[in-house]
């Protein structure tokens, strides 16, 4: 004869957990040694929300498959918390829940750096505003442009809408209410990209090479320096670059990680900022620098450039200090009404190598990016600074 447990477990066939709407609200029925269970979830009946309740009735069903079904019901329960209880927030849950989900969605795929200046403002946006926008979308947008920025609040409906095509996709809402609407908001035009001249790039080599401040020596970083001016690469890929992505010659650099900051905290990257891995052949200068400060027993591991006490190189730090001290001393901390920063070297990199007569296509695969970025945010404009009006 078999056990009450054996003949429990036969009840319990997949799919035996239903999910019901009683009176809008939802809850998990279903019959377990003969007695009839009804769990009140607590949830009104949305389409969000029947995936919650979905996947509670799964644990449910796994756990009295296991002999892990909790009779008080308070496993199943969903977690109330705190901004529930807000009155700030509490009116806003089901668009902070389908937005976190998606948010969740991304994470495996996405930078450090893009969670935290990306995804959670719109989190702290949807948190300011009263108004659920997946019930009023209009009333929503009102209070949005209330609490952030033009600029901010049109991003924030951008990345809404994708949230909400998203979750139509896994069925998790009917429709989008915010489809379109970041279109009638001006968006924030980025700032054009300023490059220092030949000249202007080797006075500032210059500076570092020769800089001796008082108590406070700025030289450590002019290999740093030279490096982002000569490759045009990202500040945070020449921090994250280890000896090993460097052949032993020294005439091929391997781009293919990165050390950002976020939060004040320094992340390793094993990708660079658009994911294209690339190889970069050095011109002469560039490796008998990398020759120079290269040691015969190297550890692969160790970073190429690293910090005055011989650590990660803060990129924010870095910036306003050293860099800012050098460049202002020579009074190039600002040009064409821009303050100029490490990534300027960069820009700077891209205009040279256009003006020596360098196709969009060569100067993006060294660079790692498109060849459309180099031609619409480069290349037009050193057009337009060279064309001229024809006298008519």
């Amino acid at each position: 004869m078999k056990s009450g447990n054996s003949r429990s477990r036969r009840k319990a066939k997949t799919g035996s957990v239903k999910v019901r709407n009683s009176n809008n609200r939802l809850q998990l029925v279903f019959t377990l040694a003969g007695k009839r269970h009804f769990v009140s979830l607590g949830l009104t009946d949305t389409p969000l929300n029947r995936k919650l309740a979905q996947d509670k009735a799964f644990e449910v069903q796994r756990d009295i498959e296991y002999g892990e079904f909790d009779a008080t019901y308070q496993k199943y329960k969903p977690q109330k918390t705190s901004e529930e209880n807000d009155p700030l927030t509490q009116h806003s849950s089901q668009l902070i829940a389908l937005w976190e989900r998606y948010v969740e969605y991304l994470k495996p795929t996405a930078s450090p750096k893009t969670i935290d200046g990306t995804y959670n403002p719109v989190t702290a946006h949807i948190r300011k505003c009263k108004t659920d926008g997946l019930k009023d979308a209009l009333k929503f947008r009102r209070e949005l442009l209330k609490v952030t920025t033009t600029s901010q609040a049109r991003r924030t409906l951008m990345q809404l809408s994708a949230a909400c095509k998203w979750g139509m996709q896994h069925r998790l809402v009917t429709e989008n209410p915010f489809e379109g609407m970041y279109q009638a908001l001006d968006a924030s035009k980025p700032v054009p990209p300023v490059a220092y001249s030949a000249e202007e790039r080797d006075l500032i080599i210059a500076a570092f090479d020769s800089h001796d401040g008082k108590g406070m020596t700025y030289q450590h970083y002019a290999p740093f320096v030279k490096f982002l001016f000569w490759t045009g690469c990202r500040p945070c890929e020449a921090i994250g670059l280890r000896w090993g992505s460097i052949v032993d010659d020294c005439s091929k650099i391997h781009f293919h990680e990165s050390i950002v900051e976020v939060s004040g905290k320094k992340i390793r990257r094993t990708e660079t900022k658009t994911s294209v891995k690339r190889w970069f052949s050095c011109p002469k200068r560039l490796q008998k620098l990398l020759q120079s400060i290269r040691s015969d027993d190297i550890d692969p591991n160790e970073l190429v450039f690293k910090s005055p006490k011989n650590g990660i190189i803060g990129e924010r730090n870095f910036r306003q200090r050293g860099w800012a001290k050098v460049v202002s001393s020579i009074g190039l901390d600002v040009k064409d009404g821009v303050t100029m920063t490490p990534y300027n070297c960069r820009d700077t990199f891209i205009t040279l190598q256009a003006l020596a007569g360098h196709s969009s296509t060569t100067i993006a695969r060294w660079v790692g990016n498109s060849s459309k970025v180099i031609e619409e945010r480069y290349l037009d404009k050193l057009k337009m600074d060279e064309l001229k009006p024809t006298d008519v």
